[in-house]
């Protein structure tokens, strides 16, 4: 069995080693091959994140598994009097967010965030909760750092339904793992990546896991016909 079949095969709990490792490969070209992969769409989902998030007001804000820092750069763009800090385990991941213009960057585990209780107004993770080895604890985090009245706000992949599911499978499972390749040379963490998705709860799934972390006015916006989806949720005093 592969090391990506054996991911595939541990359920809900990642193997972080195997996940910081696989992020470290494709650091360098990582932006370019998100783009490539959703032909420019993820580019469009940040923005409405970003618009979502000023609509809140907020003066500190936390993109937890900031990665390379594509939605830290796009709330600094549109809550500029705000302060936003980006974290991420794999430090070769915030090397590029630092360069490409992230203010604010710390290595941090989103499972255990070196934060005080309340300590912002807004904590964000996009494409990031999918790969913490607890779905779960990384909500709660999510949700301590979190002052009451703020919002949390996860961005991620999900599972069209319909005619478009079959489909999407079939380009999640063998043709971008393949593209992905090509592109970075890494295609095992692009495998890992297909299979992450499949296991990862989606729309009302994940708004249960969301009243399991006990957030309030819990809401699912699905995204290019469920191929992703934005949840968010308030932190109650």
């Amino acid at each position: 069995m592969s090391r990506v079949e054996e991911r595939r095969e541990t359920g809900p709990d990642q193997d972080a080693g195997f996940v910081r490792s696989a992020f470290a490969k494709i650091a360098d070209r990582y932006v370019l091959t998100n783009h490539v992969l959703s032909a420019g769409t993820d580019i469009l989902w940040r923005k409405k994140v970003g618009r979502m998030v000023a609509e809140w007001g907020p003066k500190r804000i936390l993109d937890v598994a900031t990665g390379t820092g594509d939605l830290a750069l796009e709330m600094q763009k549109v809550c500029p009097e705000a302060e936003v800090i980006g974290s991420d385990f794999c430090e070769e991941m915030l090397v590029h967010a630092k360069r490409r213009g992230v203010r604010e960057t710390l290595v941090a585990d989103g499972l255990n965030l070196p934060f005080e209780d309340g300590s912002f107004d807004v904590a964000t993770v996009a494409f990031g909760l999918r790969n913490m080895a607890s779905w779960d604890e990384g909500l709660a985090e999510l949700q301590r750092v979190v002052r009451p009245g703020g919002q949390v706000l996860v961005l991620d992949f999900s599972l069209p339904r319909g005619v478009m599911r079959r489909p999407y499978a079939f380009y999640l499972n063998k043709v971008l793992p393949k593209v992905a390749g090509v592109l970075t040379g890494e295609g095992e963490a692009y495998e890992y990546l297909a299979g992450s998705i499949e296991r990862f709860p989606s729309g009302e799934a994940m708004l249960e896991r969301f009243a399991g972390a006990g957030f309030a006015e819990r809401k699912w916006i699905p995204l290019s016909g469920g191929i992703a989806s934005i949840y968010t949720g308030l932190v109650e005093g």
